[in-house]
């Protein structure tokens, strides 16, 4: 069986879609953190021992990880892959802004920014060309407030799935309810009609259920 690689693509949030070509990492990270945080603030009430501890709001959760390429065997330069990912913190001229993106492996699909990336070059040819890097990442959840912030609750902790060929909505309901007759939440969520119509590529949002 063929080793999966982790991806990187384009999404589009308008229509919940990812496009452009896959940029592939070269060799799978050997370990990758998701974190997630509150702000809260501190009121001070005279004659209490401590302060009282107010909720602020909810931070966006980050994904890390350190990214390895290796072009020693080809003697090529290592560069070719590791601008693939740093020019993801370019300004898209169409969203005066960076893209948003995908993060996929396995069952993680996570729908981001790119905040920071720090190339470290580590082996080198003889005219100075390097051949190995590292490139340590760190990926922001994107939410842009116009499908839940508008009510100014609690952060929304839905999970994502990118549809692959052959997913069906009581398939993926099955997956992440383990029931697969709850694929009706998946669709309102999505305002899918149809159940017969997602395709791949697709990324739905999976509601939280009780």
């Amino acid at each position: 069986m063929e080793l999966e690689k982790a991806t990187i693509r384009l999404y589009d949030p308008d229509t919940m879609a990812v496009k452009g070509d896959k940029i592939r990492v070269l060799f799978n990270p050997t370990q990758y953190r998701l974190s997630r945080s509150n702000q809260f603030g501190e009121v001070a009430v005279p004659g209490l021992p401590a302060s009282l501890i107010q909720f602020g709001k909810g931070n966006s959760s980050t994904l890390t990880m350190q990214l390895f390429f290796d072009t020693y065997e080809r003697q090529t330069d290592v560069r070719e892959h590791t601008k693939k990912i740093t020019d993801l913190l370019d300004i898209a001229p169409e969203l005066h802004a960076p893209p948003v993106l995908v993060f996929s492996w396995g069952q993680l699909n996570f729908v981001c920014v790119l905040e920071r990336a720090e190339q470290t070059f580590e082996l080198f040819l003889a005219d100075g060309t390097p051949v190995r890097a590292t490139v340590d990442v760190t990926f922001k959840e994107y939410f842009d407030g116009k499908k839940h912030g508008a009510d100014l609750q609690s952060a929304n902790f839905a999970k994502r799935h990118v549809v692959k060929r052959g997913d069906t909505l009581s398939a993926i309901a099955g997956h992440y309810y383990e029931d697969p007759g709850q694929w009706r939440p998946i669709a309102e969520e999505n305002n899918i009609d149809n159940p017969l119509s997602i395709r791949p590529g697709q990324v739905l949002v999976i509601p939280a259920i009780e």
